[in-house]
């Protein structure tokens, strides 16, 4: 038995923060029917580069669903939808907001059909407010959320984060969410509404920064490598490359500064935490020079001998060979139908009883059409007809 096994979810998604939602729930064993227009998904065609004929960032986060193409601007379209609605939990959409109550399907009408069911909406700027329409990108709530105020180096331009970190968060937001709903219906026995957003995520995340400007009333700057409230702990460069060290305490600068073998380390302007903070212009420069004198390796080695946080700046390359990495199973291989392997990030959350699995790949557009539309009682020759008229794109029509 998987984790989330006999929870069945309706995935109207697509791009990003949807689909890695619905693949996080999918693995824990989730029945996710993945509803695409039939142009499909628009990551389908986000290449090069391209595996077994769909593209990587489509095949990164659409593991272990069906697919099925349903024309909703068409009625024949919607009420396969709502029949699918009738004994599935949970709905998940991330359109701009009004869009599936335009289309006819929105919360109300699919409470009326499934009263128990739970809609997660995902957006820009949410359901509500001054922003609700606005439309709504992963570099936007980056921006308008504060993350690119304090991402790339002091004095430098806003930079943003290398991930499409707004999207993920709001996708794991959204499980979050579906999960304690589910929880809640436990006891009430009613669905609802839950409701997330790319800017609610990257405020929600600014935590200790927002509590810096709540107490002091200045705005964060970027610090490139280097963290606001503790000292050392960043980037640091040496002969040969960058490497992070982490001192979190007094008691690891002791050991620090007892590694490194540098008595002008062992001053009273540096002897506390916040002694470094405030004398970080001073003691940064000073580490800048000791580091240039040896290899990343080389200091590394020193550094974990005495028991400090530390490690390289690693390229993926790096990270995805690391064998730590691989015995976590971070990297996993799947087998397509055509026996190609097909490389994949394992599933970061381990349970000891129950362990989500990757079970299978992606699904090509409209690949489980038919199979769905019989489990509703479709004959062959309905399915055919709607096929026709361009309700649906069936298993014959794969792309």
């Amino acid at each position: 038995m998987l984790p989330l096994e006999g929870i069945k979810i309706i995935d109207l998604t697509r791009i990003l923060s949807g689909p890695f939602c619905t693949m996080t729930l999918a693995d824990m064993g989730a029945e996710v029917i993945k509803i695409e227009s039939p142009a499909g998904d628009d990551t389908r065609k986000w290449g090069p580069p391209f595996i077994n004929e769909q593209s990587a960032y489509y095949t990164s986060i659409n593991r272990n669903k069906q697919s099925i193409v349903l024309n909703l601007k068409e009625e024949k379209g919607r009420k396969i939808l709502l029949d699918l609605v009738k004994d599935a939990d949970v709905v998940v959409e991330n359109f701009r907001p009004g869009t599936i109550a335009k289309l006819g399907v929105g919360y109300e009408t699919l409470k009326e059909h499934n009263p128990r069911i739970i809609l997660c909406s995902i957006s820009g700027f949410g359901q509500t407010g001054l922003y609700a329409q606005k439309p709504g990108y992963d570099v936007l709530a980056q921006g308008m959320g504060g993350l690119m105020s304090v991402t790339g180096e002091k004095g430098g331009a806003p930079v943003k984060a290398g991930y499409s970190l707004a999207d993920i968060g709001s996708g794991m937001w959204a499980a979050f969410g579906i999960l304690t709903a589910l929880w809640e219906r436990e006891r009430s026995g009613e669905g609802q509404w839950v409701d997330t957003s790319l800017l609610d995520t990257m405020v929600s995340w600014q935590t200790y920064l927002a509590a810096n400007y709540f107490a002091t009333n200045d705005n964060p700057e970027p610090l490139g490598g280097a963290h606001p409230n503790i000292v050392p702990y960043q980037v640091f460069e040496a002969s040969d490359g960058h490497f992070i060290i982490a001192v979190g305490n007094d008691k690891l600068w002791q050991a620090f500064i007892g590694a490194l073998d540098k008595e002008e380390l062992n001053d009273e302007r540096f002897a506390t935490n916040p002694d470094r903070v405030n004398n970080r212009e001073i003691l940064i420069p000073m580490l800048n020079q000791i580091f240039k004198t040896k290899t990343v390796q080389e200091w590394i080695t020193i550094i974990e001998n005495a028991r400090i946080p530390c490690g390289p700046v690693n390229k993926f390359s790096d990270v995805l060979s690391d064998p730590h990495v691989l015995d976590r199973e971070m990297v996993i291989e799947m087998s397509s139908p055509e026996g190609n392997a097909v490389k994949m990030l394992g599933i970061p959350v381990k349970f000891s009883r129950t362990p989500g699995k990757a079970r299978d790949l992606p699904p090509k557009l409209g690949e489980h059409t038919d199979l769905i539309l019989k489990k509703l009682g479709y004959s062959d020759q309905e399915i055919d007809e709607l096929s026709r008229d361009g309700i649906i794109k069936g298993s014959k029509q794969v792309i």
